[in-house]
C-alpha cells in the first residue's frame, strides 16, 4: 500500500482538476464528465469545496507554525495573531503538522519545495530534541519556538513533571511512518526516529485486571509525579530503568489510543494479542451496572484468548462504544490504519454505525439541526468534552450540550434510570467530528459542514472554528492544531484515495497486523435495513 509522491499527485490532479486557484502549476487536465472529480458532477463540487477547507485549514497550521524549528504551536485564536498563540506543543501537534504538511503538498495547496523545507527543519528538530532514554519516546510539552522540553507550563506557571505519553508518541510516530514514505529525502531520518522509539516500554504483559491479554498503560514519567498515581516498576522493555506507570491502562478497544497498539505489533514489539487486552463494553451484570448501559454479547475466542464481544445499542442499532461517546475515539486511528478494509466484520461495521448514532442524536434525539461531537474548545471558554453520552462507556460520559445533560437509562434488574429521556440544551458541534466520518456519510457530512458554515456562521480564515454552540449561535472562535490535522488528514484521504493509509501500511504491517484485524468479530449490527 505503499505511496509514492508522483502517484498521489497523479490521483490528486484527477480528483480535484479544474481548481485553478489551487492546483499545481503542473496539474493534469480535469477529468472527463461522469468522473466524480469533474466540475460538472455532484463529486466536483464536493470536490471544490473540500479542497476550499483543506486551503483554508492548512493557512491555520502555517500559522502555527515556527519556521525556525517546524514545531507548531498547540493553539491560536481565530484572527490567527501570532500573539496569541498558546507557547506549547506535543508530540501529537508536531505528528499532525508533518501529515498535514503532507496533505499540503499532495492536494497541491503547497508546492513540494516547499513541504520539503518544512518537513526537514521539523525533522531537524525533532532530531536534536530531548527525550527519555530508556525508551526513545518524547516528553509530553516542548516549547515550539526551541524545542526544548517545557518544565513550567506557559499559560499557568504550574510545575511540569516530564510525562511520556503511549497515545501521543503514537500519533508522532505515524506521522513519522508517513514522512519516511512520503518525501524520499527524509526516508531514513525519519525511519531512524521512527525506529528509536520503542513502545514496548509502555506495554504491560500483565494487563489490567480482568482482561485476558496484556494491554498499554496510559505512559509513565521518570520519576515520582507527586501527587498523581503511579506504578513503580522496571520499564516494560527490559532497559533497566525505573518507570512511573500510569495507575489506568488503556483497556478499551475504541480508543484513539488503539493507534499504539497497532504499530507496536507491526513492528514486532507487542504480540498480536494486545488487540484483545482490551473491553469491548465492560462486563454484562450488576457489578459492572456503573456503565452507561448494560451490553449485550457472546464470547468468542481468537489465538486461545477469550474476548467478551459486548454491545451497546441505540435506536435499534448494536454497536461496540469508547469510553466518552465521541468521533475522535471511534474515527482517529481510522484516518491512517484501514480498519474498515481489514476488519469487515468489526470496525466495517462500528465506524458506520458510529457515524450514524452521532448524526441521529444531533438530529432526531436532541433535534439540534447539526451533528458530530468531540472534545474541543468550549465555545463558552477553556476546553471540554463532547460526545454522546449512551455510546460512551463513561456513566457521566461526555454530552452533547453546553448543560451537561446526562442520560441516565435503566440497567434491567440493576439501576433505574433517573434520567431516560432528557430535553437536551444548546448542542455543541465540532466540525473536525464531522470531517471524521466523510468515508461513511459523504452527503450528510457536506451538507452538515455546509450549514455550520453558511447557517451558524463557524467559519473563518483558518476554516471551520473549533466548535460552536447551536441554539445560542456561540462560537469558540479558536483553532487547535489537533482538529486542524484531524480536518486535514479527512480531506485529504477523500481527495487523493486514501493517501495517508497508502504512506503509513508497509509488508511489515500487512503481516502482522491486518490478519488480526480481520479475524475479529464485532457484534456491531444495523438491526434494521441500511443502505
Amino acid at each position: 500500500m505503499k505511496h509514492t509522491l508522483a502517484a498521489s499527485a497523479a490521483i490528486a490532479a484527477l480528483v480535484i482538476g479544474g481548481i485553478a486557484a489551487a492546483a499545481p502549476a503542473t496539474a493534469a487536465p480535469p477529468p472527463g464528465p461522469g468522473h466524480p472529480g469533474h466540475p460538472g458532477h455532484s463529486g466536483g463540487r464536493d470536490a471544490r469545496e473540500l479542497l476550499r477547507y483543506a486551503t483554508d485549514t492548512w493557512t491555520s497550521m502555517a500559522a502555527m507554525a515556527h519556521p525556525d524549528t517546524g514545531l507548531v504551536d498547540d493553539n491560536i485564536e481565530g484572527d490567527l495573531d501570532a500573539a496569541s498563540a498558546s507557547g506549547y506543543t506535543s508530540p501529537t501537534n508536531i505528528g499532525g503538522y508533518l501529515w498535514s504538511t503532507v496533505t499540503a503538498r499532495d492536494l497541491g495547496i503547497i508546492t513540494p519545495d516547499d513541504a520539503r523545507q518544512r518537513l526537514t527543519t521539523t525533522i531537524t528538530t525533532l532530531e536534536h530534541m530531548e527525550r527519555n532514554p530508556g525508551s526513545g519516546m518524547f516528553y509530553n510539552w516542548y516549547a515550539p519556538a526551541t524545542g526544548a522540553k517545557l518544565t513550567i507550563f506557559p499559560t499557568s506557571g504550574d510545575t511540569i513533571h516530564p510525562f511520556l505519553s503511549t497515545v501521543d508518541n503514537g500519533w508522532l510516530a505515524t506521522a513519522l511512518r508517513v514522512v519516511r514514505e512520503a518525501e524520499p529525502s527524509l526516508h531514513d531520518r525519519a525511519d531512524a526516529l521512527y525506529r528509536s522509539m520503542d513502545f514496548s516500554a509502555f506495554f504491560d504483559p500483565a494487563g489490567a485486571s480482568g482482561l485476558p491479554a496484556g494491554t498499554n498503560r496510559g505512559g509513565f514519567w521518570e520519576a515520582p509525579p507527586g501527587d498523581g498515581c503511579a506504578v513503580a516498576a522496571p520499564m516494560y522493555n527490559g532497559s533497566g530503568e525505573t518507570a512511573y506507570y500510569t495507575c489506568h491502562h488503556y483497556d478499551t478497544t475504541v480508543g484513539e489510543s488503539r493507534i499504539a497498539t497497532y504499530l507496536a505489533i507491526s513492528d514486532g514489539a507487542i504480540p498480536a494479542t494486545g488487540l484483545y487486552g482490551t473491553h469491548r463494553t465492560m462486563p454484562p451484570g450488576c457489578d459492572w451496572a456503573w456503565q452507561e448501559q448494560l451490553p449485550t454479547g457472546t464470547t468468542r475466542t481468537y489465538d486461545g484468548v477469550d474476548v467478551y464481544e459486548g454491545t451497546y445499542s441505540y435506536d435499534g442499532m448494536s454497536f461496540v462504544p469508547s469510553w466518552g461517546g465521541s468521533m475522535f475515539e471511534s474515527l482517529m486511528p481510522d484516518l491512517f490504519i484501514p480498519e474498515a478494509q481489514w476488519g469487515p466484520r468489526s470496525w466495517g461495521l462500528n465506524h458506520p454505525i458510529t457515524v450514524e448514532v452521532q448524526k441521529e442524536h444531533g438530529l432526531k434525539d436532541a433535534k439540534y439541526g447539526y451533528w458530530g461531537f468531540s472534545p474541543a474548545s468550549d465555545p463558552f471558554g477553556g476546553y471540554s468534552e463532547y460526545g454522546v453520552d449512551l455510546a460512551g462507556m463513561r456513566s457521566d460520559g461526555y454530552t452533547s450540550d453546553r448543560e451537561k445533560t446526562d442520560v441516565d437509562i435503566d440497567r434491567p434488574g440493576c439501576h433505574t434510570g433517573t434520567n431516560p429521556d432528557p430535553t437536551f440544551g444548546d448542542g455543541v458541534v465540532t466540525p473536525h467530528a464531522s470531517f471524521l466520518a466523510l468515508p461513511y456519510d459523504h452527503k450528510g457530512v457536506m451538507d452538515n459542514l455546509r450549514k455550520i458554515e453558511r447557517k451558524l456562521g463557524a467559519y473563518g480564515p483558518g476554516g471551520f472554528y473549533d466548535a460552536v454552540a447551536v441554539k445560542s449561535d456561540t462560537i469558540a472562535k479558536r483553532y487547535l492544531s489537533l482538529d486542524q490535522s484531524m480536518i486535514m488528514a479527512a480531506i485529504g484521504n477523500a481527495l487523493t484515495g486514501d493517501s495517508l493509509k497508502g504512506y503509513v501500511v508497509d509488508d511489515a504491517m500487512e503481516r502482522t497486523l491486518k490478519p488480526a484485524i480481520a479475524q475479529q468479530v464485532f457484534g456491531s449490527s444495523w438491526g434494521r435495513p441500511h443502505h
